[in-house]
């Protein structure tokens, strides 16, 4: 498997570190407020990493952290006049809520920030010895960017151009403009700890780097997050981690990239800002998650009503082939004289293809064409009437189907029932759309009535006004069936 290393701009064999074992390390979320869908698009995306790594035999330790003490915590704390515990507690609810609904798989190892202070504090400590970081009289701590020759290498900036747009606030006792804190000196209204240097709180970029080298021997195999981390978080934790260890942070950076909405940056200023919840308020958690792979983890991603509408028509298209072709699986005779093989290995290829695509820097989005491609194959056998009723066509089926298990592990989208599927996505537009089923459900009833006492026209009429209610009504040899158009 290849992985595009952001440190190197380039693919790279993914060669763990030892054999048979991964360690990874994903930035978790600063829990102030509700997710949105960035945070579903990073975690939908190392979701689907890890799972697939996993697949491949790999024993992977999973570790996302939780930031719950911040200036953004703080701040909402003491609007609603509660503690900044009580706030980080509830949005880590809601985030597990959410990414429970979505399939999110829990990290092997989930850290909160304020359970690991004495490590923060060990950390800094020792970048003070090594002079690496400095104490100021006011409690404060810093690291000194000048002391670590290799800044900037992975954000690909340079500390002097970096240097000419800095300034150093109203307050700050720091040495020189590019040093960032490491550890805060307290503020009134703020949690505090214990320290070295008088009672403060950790800076948020130190958070990550003794909480990944607590759990994980060094380097990572991989350290993931957004393309909004690499700099500074990022760019900071490897400057803190090497000064401090000597040893790289990991091996493989990998980020995945901006959601828009609507072709603009996400903000609440812009009336624009999407918290999973708002979109699961009118589409199924799958619908989103299916959304989300439908492009590559790298590749920038617009968010907009059109774009979840056209992604549940196909993910409905699959759902209604998967139904067919169980439909098709429950006869009880089948036809000798038919050849399959051909179909078979052209299935076997589609599979490998699929794999492949993952194996190419977890190309999700390849590897949804190839599962469309495998759904033509489904619709090739199903409408060929001699081919379908067939002992080929029963083990051309029967292979088909049991690919979606793999999908299912890896992807994480079509493991469910088709049938139960289709009625959960139909209720769900009924509920989008506000359609009043009760006037629905008596204009079907009335077809029914005259398409039994042979009045064709009456169910002509009953159709069209069906129509323009939005429902689209087929007559099958199991009797009227309907849908939304």
């Amino acid at each position: 498997m290849q992985l595009y290393n952001t440190m190197t701009r380039k693919k790279e064999p993914l060669t763990p570190r030892t054999p048979g074992k991964i360690n990874m390390y994903a930035c978790g979320i600063t829990a102030y407020d509700l997710s949105h869908i960035g945070h579903a698009r990073s975690a939908v995306a190392f979701d689907v990493l890890v799972r697939y790594l996993r697949y491949l035999g790999l024993d992977v330790t999973f570790v996302r952290n939780f930031t719950d003490v911040d200036d953004k915590i703080i701040n909402r704390a003491n609007k609603e006049g509660r503690s900044s515990e009580d706030v980080a507690s509830q949005y880590m609810a809601a985030f597990h809520e959410d990414m429970d609904r979505l399939g999110v798989l829990r990290p092997d190892i989930e850290p909160l920030a304020t359970e690991h202070i004495s490590d923060m504090i060990r950390l800094c400590e020792t970048l003070i010895k090594a002079g690496k970081a400095y104490a100021t009289a006011s409690g404060d701590v810093y690291f000194r960017v000048r002391a670590f020759p290799g800044y900037g290498k992975l954000s690909g900036r340079n500390p002097d151009e970096l240097r000419s747009g800095a300034r150093i606030a109203p307050g700050e006792e720091k040495e020189d403009p590019l040093d960032f804190a490491l550890w805060k000196a307290a503020k009134p209204g703020e949690p505090h700890w214990t320290s070295p240097w008088g009672e403060g709180r950790p800076g948020w970029h130190i958070e990550c780097s003794a909480m990944s080298e607590k759990y994980m021997e060094l380097p990572l195999d991989i350290h993931g997050g957004g393309l909004d981390l690499i700099f500074p978080h990022h760019e900071n934790e490897i400057a803190q981690t090497e000064a401090a260890t000597g040893k790289p942070l990991a091996n493989l950076w990998v980020h995945n990239g901006f959601v828009q909405v609507n072709s603009e940056k996400m903000s609440k200023s812009l009336g624009n800002f999407k918290t999973i919840r708002d979109i699961l308020d009118s589409y199924l958690p799958e619908t989103l998650r299916f959304f989300l792979i439908g492009k590559h983890y790298r590749s920038p991603i617009d968010f907009s009503f059109d774009s979840m509408d056209e992604a549940e028509r196909a993910e409905k298209r699959i759902y209604e082939t998967l139904r067919d072709v169980d439909a098709a699986l429950a006869r009880e005779t089948w036809k000798k004289g038919q050849d399959g093989n051909a179909i078979l290995k052209e299935l076997d290829e589609l599979s490998a293809a699929f794999l492949a695509s993952l194996d190419d820097d977890c190309n999700t989005a390849a590897a949804l064409g190839h599962l469309f491609s495998v759904m033509h194959v489904a619709r090739r056998v199903l409408e060929d009437k001699k081919l379908r009723v067939s002992e080929a066509g029963r083990d051309i089926l029967s292979r088909l189907r049991g690919l979606t298990p793999l999908w299912d592990r890896i992807l994480g989208v079509f493991g469910a029932d088709p049938v139960t599927f289709l009625s959960d996505l139909r209720a769900m537009r009924i509920r989008r759309r506000n359609i009043d089923m009760n006037a629905i459900n008596t204009l079907l009833t009335a077809r029914t009535e005259a398409r039994a006492s042979k009045d064709f026209a009456q169910s002509d009429t009953l159709r069209d006004e069906l129509a323009e209610l939005g429902i689209e009504v087929r007559d099958t040899p199991e009797g009227q069936q309907w849908d939304l158009r």
